[in-house]
């Protein structure tokens, strides 16, 4: 036979085949699913209801007819997970049944893993890598004893590129037993990267952290909020009791890299400050989220006219933009350091029937000048920022980091005295160009790691020092009256856009 004759007899017959198999599609996928079809035209409810049923439809359809056996909990899964990332929203997310022990574990105050507070983009592209990004290291935590920052980047784990994998994904890998190591490549700066190796630890949520700082002829309570738990109002008011004990003459509220927490906490410590109006609301569509917790004089325990200064920085998210938002709006606390993380959303962690969950973003939070900070963030009334370091103090920062000097120091002398920390620093300035400041503070916190952190570092901390100096001004009441609500201020931005249009 003629070799184009059986060539086209051979087309002919895939092309039928083809025909075939394409028929088959066409005709078969709306048979099944096009009853069910979502009709614009229809009442949202209506609509809402067909595309429920058009779900059904695919599940039941994939799990009888995939090429291989499915598990339904796969195909169960996988669909709320889609479902919650639809929405773009970094905070609302499906809850697998160790994702929901494991926020259980977290506000009950323990769980296992390297302490990090940690949030990731859903979406990753070539420009923007959905990198992990460091909220917050978690006080006396693996991550925080390793000198990960609030703002570092997590590149990789164990090897394993961040932008390839989903949040989910990045907790079981961070989490695990405890005594095991994980290895994470952290990106600082510009152009900082290098390992560290965290021995994963029981973590130990704190709250609270308090003790006095006499300077001159000042006696200034410091308290550093940590995280808002359900302990964390009974702790402040033992800071505060303290504090009045010993006589302070003013307070510095530390909410630094303070990740947030329950607004109820948040809610309660606020009225020990405010001794009327509101504290902060909550709006949604829904008539039940819409809530409004105002102060009570009966728990305020702070008095009016107190001297406040709060420390706020990236870090500082949520429920600690919440405090910070409140006492400026009421105009009784000054702000000292950077811009906040611009967190102005509600979420609630709904339990499955199966032991799973979801946290989705109910309503938002208003301060109570009536301003939503969400991606926006509350900016400082006095701005202070720690030294940038050039390329050059970067770099010797890296080689500083990878060689282990300091660790290897300190473990031959652990019990170094700031006369020592200081000789030393100056013998390693020899070597690496960096400021003999930040090489007290790196040394410092090595020597620290066995005995617990300071609550706080006055060689080192710009922005503490700031605080204490308005403190010990006899202007503070005047500068205080000067600042401007967040109301004021976002007029201001929105009329000086308005002036340039």
């Amino acid at each position: 036979m003629n070799k184009n004759v059986k060539n086209n007899r051979f087309l002919s017959t895939l092309l039928i085949v083809s025909t075939v198999l394409f028929t088959n599609v066409i005709f078969f996928t709306p048979k099944l699913f096009a009853q069910s079809a979502p009709d614009a035209k229809v009442s949202a409810t209506l609509q809402a209801r067909q595309y429920m049923e058009l779900i059904n439809s695919v599940f039941n359809f994939v799990q009888n007819n995939y090429v291989d056996e499915v598990d339904p909990s796969v195909l169960y899964q996988g669909a709320l997970k889609g479902m919650m990332d639809s929405l773009k929203d970094p905070y609302t997310s499906y809850l697998d049944l160790s994702q929901m022990r494991n926020l259980t574990d977290t506000t009950v105050g323990n769980f296992g893993g390297v302490g990090l507070s940690i949030t990731k983009p859903v979406e990753s592209t070539p420009d923007k890598p959905a990198y992990v990004e460091v909220a917050s290291p978690i006080e006396d935590g693996p991550g925080y004893k390793a000198g990960i920052q609030a703002g570092d980047f997590l590149l990789e784990i164990d090897g394993t590129p961040t932008p390839d994998i989903t949040m989910d994904e990045v907790l079981s890998m961070l989490r695990g037993t405890i005594g095991e190591t994980v290895t994470v490549l952290v990106k600082r700066g510009r152009n900082m990267q290098f390992s560290v190796v965290l021995t994963r630890e029981l973590i130990e949520v704190p709250t609270v952290k308090y003790s006095m700082i006499e300077k001159g002829n000042s006696k200034i309570g410091y308290l550093r909020i940590i995280e808002f738990t359900p302990q964390t109002a009974e702790r402040v008011q033992a800071a505060l009791d303290s504090f009045k004990k010993n006589k302070y003459s003013g307070m510095i509220i530390d909410l630094r890299n303070n990740p947030g927490g329950l607004i109820t906490s948040v809610a309660d410590v606020a009225d020990k400050f405010i001794d009327e109006g509101v504290i902060v609301t909550t709006k949604s569509r829904l008539a039940s989220e819409n809530v409004v917790f105002s102060a009570s004089k009966s728990k305020t325990t702070v008095p009016q006219g107190t001297p406040i200064v709060v420390l706020i920085n990236k870090g500082s998210a949520s429920a600690s933009e919440i405090l910070s938002g409140a006492l400026k709006d009421d105009h009784l606390a000054y702000l000292v350091g950077e811009r906040t993380y611009g967190k102005g959303s509600v979420q609630q962690v709904i339990p499955l029937y199966n032991d799973d969950g979801i946290k989705l973003t109910m309503a938002r939070y208003y301060t109570p000048s009536d301003v939503n900070i969400d991606k926006i963030g509350i900016p400082p009334d006095l701005e202070i920022l720690f030294p940038v370091l050039s390329d050059d103090e970067e770099s010797a920062y890296v080689d500083l980091i990878n060689s282990a000097a300091i660790e290897n120091y300190v473990i031959d002398h652990p019990d170094m005295s700031e006369v020592h920390i200081s000789s030393y620093a100056k013998e390693l300035q020899k070597t690496y160009n960096l400021t003999d400041t930040l090489l007290r503070r790196l040394i410092r916190v090595e020597v620290q790691r066995t005995k617990g952190a300071s609550n706080y570092d006055l060689d080192y901390d710009v922005q503490l020092n700031a605080a204490i100096d308005l403190l010990q001004k006899g202007n503070f009441a005047q500068l205080l009256a000067g600042t401007k609500t967040l109301r004021e201020l976002q007029d201001e931005v929105i009329l000086n856009e308005a002036d340039t249009e």
